[in-house]
């Protein structure tokens, strides 16, 4: 059966026809056309496909579309300003946070949220915020360099 369903995706609304039992993912990847939002182990453990709803962190993969309408949705492509990195982006690059980076649209989008609540957290806070997020090549450190760097960059503090 077939839902109509409205979605506000990096900030261009969407009206869509949707199964019920489609997740949000698949209609982010396939039906808006959005494939940042990686799909890795689809049972919500692994964190690759985050994105924000409504400026929250929350897995893509868990959801079911129909249960976004309504909603605003940034995903990872979102983050930038045209050809300008958001900053998080940029800090993660500069620490060379990521290897193989097919987490990092994940890791992205829960640092940004991070961020937005604390915008100076500890390391200690960082490592708890982040470890909904797996990752198979850096060992994570990296990742929360990132972070920090981050936190500089945006002033957020001496992180």
């Amino acid at each position: 059966m077939s839902h109509s369903i409205n979605l506000t995706v990096n900030e261009q609304a969407y009206a869509l026809d949707v199964e019920a039992r489609r997740s949000l993912a698949d209609v982010i990847r396939e039906d808006v056309g959005l494939t940042g939002t990686h799909l890795g182990c689809e049972h919500g453990v692994c964190g690759a496909c985050t994105i924000l709803l409504d400026g929250q962190p929350a897995r893509a993969c868990l959801m079911l579309a129909v249960q976004a309408d309504g909603d605003e949705i940034v995903t990872i492509e979102g983050l930038a300003d045209g050809d300008e990195m958001h900053p998080v982006q940029k800090a993660m690059y500069e620490a060379m946070s990521f290897q193989c980076a097919f987490c990092s649209p994940g890791f992205l989008m829960s640092t940004v949220a991070l961020l937005e609540e604390n915008p100076n957290p500890t390391t200690d806070e960082i490592r708890e915020e982040l470890s909904g997020n797996l990752c198979r090549c850096t060992g994570y450190q990296s990742i929360v360099d990132g972070v920090e760097t981050a936190v500089r960059i945006m002033g957020g503090g001496d992180a």
